[in-house]
């Protein structure tokens, strides 16, 4: 069994060794102590959304219900702790996605790696970016001339893009043969830009556990654990500040987005329905503390957005998943009156296939009401850097 270097720093100062259980408990505790010492400051509820998203096809599969479960590059994304069960060669990810008929791209690109020696802790680095893009938006600031007639071929365009790199960690705390505590964390850079008229740049961190038996999982997840912040400064030429005073438009010269941190629980159970067929099952739990959302379980104090998802496998290269998430009221297509609500969610289905050391997943979902959908395909690769004589 081996355990982190400050079970050892005890031994060494004389204190008495604990039990494993409750080097669990204290992790925990940290953690979440962490969480609550930053949460007493005022955020804007809705800042970073792109990093929302989710990364993976297999994630966003099973409905972004990842955090007790992932076991790849994504973790970097999902939970760090997760990394930990990369463990002998690199592993590689890159996906891509685009929303609204082609209008946003999303790409994520992942790569995690162990470093040290195994033998003694499994320590694992991880590196993700994630791009977030629209392009082609029409600029309209000088469409009407001084005299008051529409000229078109003053239309210019610009892109508004938002950028993310995130550095991961993950390290066991403690593993036998029949279970393996991790902790996990990173810190993320986030970049964004809207044409030349604002840029903003942030801080962030993320902060994860998860503990692992051969059927049992169970994860925790603290989004944005410090705080992030995003720092915007706009650049506006004379004739733009002119043409935004005329249409009675603020002029803004400098902006602070905070980002609330929030708790991500989970719990997955392993399956095994024959020699060859197994089932993953998860379930997600996203809690926010920013006054009330429009989730399934809402309250000024806390919100409750469930996730769930599953996995069906068929010898470890065949996979089919399914998941929900996204919970949240809206208007009832043809309802002149727009007073009436109904629930709707955000499915998702996908495939994978895995061959040697490449696994090519799918994914399909959707963003809007079932009776008016907006389908998105999502795909992804992941592949093993392994040496050629050990590709086999």
């Amino acid at each position: 069994m081996y355990t982190l270097p400050f079970r050892q720093i005890y031994h060494n100062a004389g204190l008495p060794l604990m039990s494993d259980m409750t080097y669990f408990r204290i992790c925990v505790l940290a953690v979440i102590c962490l969480w609550v010492s930053k949460t007493s400051a005022q955020f804007r509820k809705y800042s970073n959304e792109f990093l929302n998203i989710g990364a993976g096809a297999r994630g966003l599969g099973m409905g972004g219900a990842q955090v007790a479960s992932v076991a790849d590059p994504t973790a970097g994304y999902w939970n760090p702790a997760g990394l930990t069960e990369i463990k002998e060669h690199p592993v590689a990810s890159l996906m891509h996605a685009e929303y609204f008929a082609g209008i946003g791209k999303y790409d994520y690109a992942s790569i995690a790696m162990p470093i040290g020696d195994p033998t003694v802790v499994t320590r694992t680095l991880g590196f993700s970016l994630i791009r977030f893009a629209v392009d082609d938006i029409p600029n309209t600031l000088f469409l009407v001339e001084p005299d008051g007639s529409v000229n078109y071929n003053n239309i210019r365009s610009f892109s508004s893009a938002d950028y993310a790199l995130l550095v991961s960690y993950g390290q066991v705390i403690f593993s036998d043969e029949y279970r393996t505590f991790s902790f996990g964390a990173n810190a993320k850079v986030v970049h964004r830009s809207v044409g030349s008229f604002a840029k903003a740049w942030g801080l962030g961190m993320d902060a994860g556990l998860q503990y692992r038996t051969r059927r049992f999982n169970v994860g925790l997840t603290a989004k944005d654990v410090t705080t992030t912040f995003n720092a915007w400064n706009f650049n506006f030429t004379d004739k733009e500040k002119e043409v935004l005073y005329l249409t009675n438009n603020d002029i803004p010269v400098k902006s602070t987005e905070l980002t609330a941190p929030r708790l991500v629980l989970g719990a997955s159970y392993f399956a095994e329905l024959s020699e060859n067929l197994g089932l993953n099952a998860e379930l997600n739990m996203d809690l926010s503390f920013d006054g009330r959302r429009n989730v399934l379980l809402s309250s000024s104090a806390v919100n409750m957005d469930p996730r769930a998802g599953l996995e069906l496998e068929y010898k470890k290269q065949l996979f089919g998943r399914l998941g929900v998430y996204n919970f949240q009221q809206g208007l009832k297509d043809g309802d002149s009156t727009n007073l009436k609500k109904v629930w709707i969610y955000q499915p998702g289905l996908g495939v994978g296939f895995k061959l040697k050391n490449v696994e090519i997943d799918y994914a399909f979902t959707n963003l809007a009401n079932q009776s008016n959908p907006l389908y998105t395909h999502i795909f992804s690769l992941k592949f093993t850097l392994v040496r050629k004589e050990n590709a086999y």
